[in-house]
């Protein structure tokens, strides 16, 4: 497979949780069972990491702060290898289920901490399950408020869990007279509706054909810039298996990991790809 040199450069993000903290797990897992339950991120995230390097691409992390706590050594590796990272809050609480008050307390702390131990301005947040919506905007203003340059939080697409079905598919300022950003993931349109393509679940159910179509006609005719994403626990069929799952979320989450590394891989040589800093917001590929 070869890589196209021309068109837009799209922006590589991984969401990094670990397998027990997704929200969809919020039901079978309480967060003491964290402390319990075997971590797979560490390790996993190192994976990514090293074949980034190998592709020789770069990437925005969005991270959790209750993990860049426990392992501060991975939030080194992810500044050394020359990564953006961003904000994933502190212990993936979706905002639909925090007040304005406990949504800034969660990504000021989770800011802090991830400051802190990179030493590097933190421009980047994005929503655990892509939860800000329509009924929660205010969440934007907060993260503008606290100092946060962008957001990659609103999913365009209509969803049981999340998304603002008739939102911008691409960049666009939410706030007037700020200049902040709201950089949704990727969708491709038919008819008018939208579908994903940017990651996740979607990228994992359809053959990689279609995820490289869809690509390559946001580049090559619509000429704009995509945004992928994916989580650790999604290269690691050997993670522990949650027991007394509902038949939906058993599937969505096991679906098809054992194929998800290969063509991680395969989406690393067919495009072109940097961080969300890089893309959007320094632009250092406009002419």
């Amino acid at each position: 497979m070869s890589k196209s040199n021309s068109g837009p450069i799209n922006a590589m993000t991984v969401d990094v949780e670990d397998y027990f903290q997704v929200s969809a797990f919020e039901p079978y897992v309480t967060k003491r069972q964290w402390y319990d339950l075997p971590h797979r991120v560490e390790i996993n995230t190192h994976r990514i990491l090293d074949i980034f390097d190998a592709g020789n691409i770069k990437a925005t992390f969005f991270t959790l702060g209750w993990i860049a706590e426990h392992y501060p050594t991975l939030i080194q590796r992810i500044i050394k290898d020359g990564h953006e990272l961003a904000c994933h809050g502190y212990e993936h609480i979706r905002v639909t289920e925090q007040t304005p008050a406990q949504f800034r307390e969660d990504i000021s702390k989770a800011k802090k901490i991830l400051e802190s131990l990179s030493g590097k301005e933190v421009k980047g947040y994005r929503a655990a399950s892509y939860s800000i919506c329509a009924k929660n905007l205010w969440a934007l203003d907060i993260l503008n408020e606290e100092g946060f340059k962008y957001s990659s939080s609103i999913y365009p697409v209509k969803h049981d869990l999340y998304g603002i079905p008739d939102a911008p598919r691409f960049i666009f300022e939410p706030l007037v007279d700020h200049n902040f950003k709201e950089i949704p993931i990727t969708t491709i349109t038919f008819g008018k509706k939208n579908f994903p393509c940017g990651g996740g679940g979607f990228f994992r159910l359809y053959p990689y054909i279609i995820s490289k179509w869809a690509f390559n006609h946001i580049n090559q005719k619509e000429k704009q810039a995509g945004v992928f994403y994916f989580h650790p626990w999604e290269i690691d069929p050997d993670q522990p298996r949650q027991k007394g799952l509902d038949l939906r979320t058993r599937t969505r989450h096991y679906l098809n990991l054992s194929h998800m590394e290969k063509r991680i891989k395969w989406l690393i040589k067919d495009f072109n790809w940097d961080t969300m800093e890089n893309v959007f917001i320094n632009k250092p590929y406009e002419t």
